[in-house]
């Protein structure tokens, strides 16, 4: 792999410090600002909101600018605001901040997906998308904990400029390492990646992925509640299975990265069967502690390995919208995010216990596995385009 795209990653770890890190921050930026916790929180779902619009927005705006560019603009941006968010003693300037910020991030992440496929052979783009997200899973076994980190000990403004400071090498080294020059006279414009985005194939993969990161998610979410509460640890085991569950996510992207270009369709179905199978086990056993630290590590893994490998084969099913292409698959993927906290929230609101999150996760996937599966069988006797998988 281009010594490049290790540099993007960088960019990314960022950003998945920056998305992820207000779990461990809320309390202390409601009682600095003097607002209420679930007005603290909003800035979480600014964040997630801005990402969901943003992807394939940014993605559309930066068409006919040289990626190089595009990627300069977006992370200047994002620096820009984490700065101006560290020094803010308005709230509301700061929810403005998380909403920049999560615009600059999926433009980013966007075009970063292009450029990284494009560094690569054609059939590489699963290696390529595997080091790109390995920054967010980077982000969830060091970043996160590291931010929560820094707001106990000099407060919630310093993970922000931590962020800040993180993001300035990435924008050197892209200034001397990604390739420069003028935009493509040739690239697709914005009417004709839209038109390439009608693929049955493509919208099939973008609802899978949002069903299993939907699932990642709820889990990801309460899981300190539920390992608190239902699993029997104390709570200063929370940041060691957050991160047990972040490095299983990393190992996931990086063994699936290897195997998502040569057999993709094996490991989305044998992976996708364990990972129901794995939700269903642990919500059978969250009560066993041995238990559920084998299971956060494990679905960890199956979760970012699967979820990543859908993310690559969205790049495949659209090679004539590279850049809308990964702009609708992080949009699809923030969605998901969204939307599994939601159904567990829900669930968990109806009294049936943080246990229930597990069972919701298992459901999404199932939903997935039957999705997958009909669109399989609709395929038979269709165009090859339509089937799911293929490079």
């Amino acid at each position: 792999m281009p010594f490049v795209l290790y540099l993007l990653a960088l960019a990314v770890f960022a950003q998945g410090t920056s998305e992820f890190m207000l779990s461990g921050l809320v309390a202390d930026i409601a009682d600095d600002l003097h607002v209420s916790i679930p007005a603290a929180g909003s800035l979480t779902t600014a964040f997630a909101a801005g990402m969901i619009i943003g992807a394939p927005l940014m993605a559309m705006l930066s068409l006919r600018w040289p990626r190089r560019r595009a990627l300069l603009v977006f992370l200047t941006a994002f620096l820009l605001v984490h700065v101006l968010g560290a020094v803010t003693t308005s709230f509301g300037v700061l929810l403005a901040t998380r909403v920049v910020g999560a615009l600059a991030n999926a433009g980013f992440l966007a075009v970063g997906l292009a450029t990284a496929t494009a560094l690569v052979e054609p059939n590489a783009k699963g290696r390529a998308t595997s080091v790109l997200l390995g920054g967010v899973t980077l982000a969830c076994v060091a970043g996160v904990p590291a931010g929560a980190l820094l707001g106990q000990v000099w407060g919630w403004r310093a993970a922000f400029w931590a962020v800040a400071i993180i993001s300035v090498p990435a924008l050197l080294a892209i200034l001397r390492s990604v390739p420069g020059g003028a935009a493509d006279p040739a690239a697709p414009s914005a009417r004709r990646e839209l038109r390439a985005l009608r693929s049955p194939r493509l919208l099939v993969t973008l609802l899978l992925g949002t069903l299993v990161n939907g699932a990642t998610f709820c889990t990801f979410t309460y899981l300190g509640p539920l390992v608190t509460g239902v699993s029997g640890f104390g709570t200063g085991w929370v940041p060691v299975l957050l991160a047990l569950f972040g490095l299983g996510s990393f190992l996931g992207v990086t063994l699936g990265g290897r195997l998502a270009d040569a057999h993709p369709g094996r490991l989305l179905v044998i992976g996708g069967v364990a990972l129901l199978l794995g939700w269903v086990l642990f919500a059978l056993t969250a009560g066993n502690p041995v238990a559920t630290l084998v299971l956060v590590l494990v679905q960890g893994a199956l979760s970012f390995g699967v979820g990543s490998t859908l993310i690559s084969q969205a790049l495949y099913a659209a090679p004539g919208a590279p850049t809308l292409g990964g702009g609708f698959a992080t949009a699809a993927f923030n969605v998901g995010a969204a939307l599994g906290p939601t159904l567990g929230g829900v669930a968990i609101g109806a009294a049936l216990g943080y246990r229930s999150a597990l069972w919701v996760s298992a459901l999404l996937v199932a939903l997935a596995l039957v999705l997958a599966g009909a669109a399989r069988l609709f395929a038979v006797g269709k165009a090859p385009s339509a089937a799911l998988p293929r490079r």
